[in-house]
């Protein structure tokens, strides 16, 4: 009995195969890329209720970013500023700009602002603020330049391989704690070397377990 199908046409529909799991493979690494939080989630920029300038206030004024989130250095989460800590300038800065109605409203009712959180964390992932700004860890680390931003945008991935790779090799990243909120602060010399003489003085040693973040 003859085969079905003639050699050739055998050899054509092997080769459009091995084209078409080409194109598959292609388009599904093509969409890895783009679908990786580094490409949804880096430059995200919500707006906000309030046109608060970092930039302004950090860094033309000069405010340490400890005047506002409170809780950093003393607890697990990054408090966002309550009304009334804006209206200790603002009774008297700036009182009667249009800008700042929503503030007045805000502090006349005890209504909080509606602050639209830009660095979003999944549920299932567990981050300790205190932990890290105690061990000398800056906020440029995580949220960059924050006192050049008219807008807050985020500017590092916040991925499970991100934030392994400081883990693994935190030198870099480590100062002084007095120093975190200096965001233009650099080291004299290479920072991993500072680090490593941190990390060594204060015993830091991060960990890289799953239950680390997954609790």
């Amino acid at each position: 009995m003859s085969a079905p199908f003639s050699r050739r046409f055998d050899t054509n529909l092997r080769l459009a195969a091995g084209a078409a799991v080409l194109v598959l493979g292609a388009a599904g690494a093509v969409a890895a890329y783009l679908f990786h939080p580094r490409q949804l989630d880096t430059g995200y920029t919500p707006v906000q209720p309030v046109a608060y300038s970092h930039k302004l206030h950090a860094g033309n004024l000069g405010m340490d970013c400890l005047y506002c989130h409170t809780t950093v250095a003393e607890a697990s989460y990054a408090a966002v500023p309550m009304t009334e800590i804006c209206m200790n300038c603002h009774v008297r800065v700036k009182e009667k700009s249009p800008k700042l109605q929503p503030v007045r409203e805000s502090y006349a009712t005890g209504k909080p602002i509606q602050w639209v959180k830009v660095h979003r964390l999944p549920d299932y992932v567990y981050f300790n603020h205190r932990a890290h700004v105690n061990a000398g860890v800056s906020c440029v680390s995580c949220h960059g330049r924050v006192d050049q931003m008219t807008e807050v945008r985020q500017v590092q991935p916040l991925s499970m391989a991100w934030c392994l790779d400081c883990h693994r090799n935190p030198a870099p990243h480590i100062r002084p704690p007095e120093l975190v909120t200096r965001l233009d602060w650099q080291p004299e010399g290479d920072p991993a070397v500072l680090g490593a003489k941190l990390i060594r003085e204060k015993g830091i040693h991060p960990p890289d377990n799953c239950s680390a973040c997954h609790r």
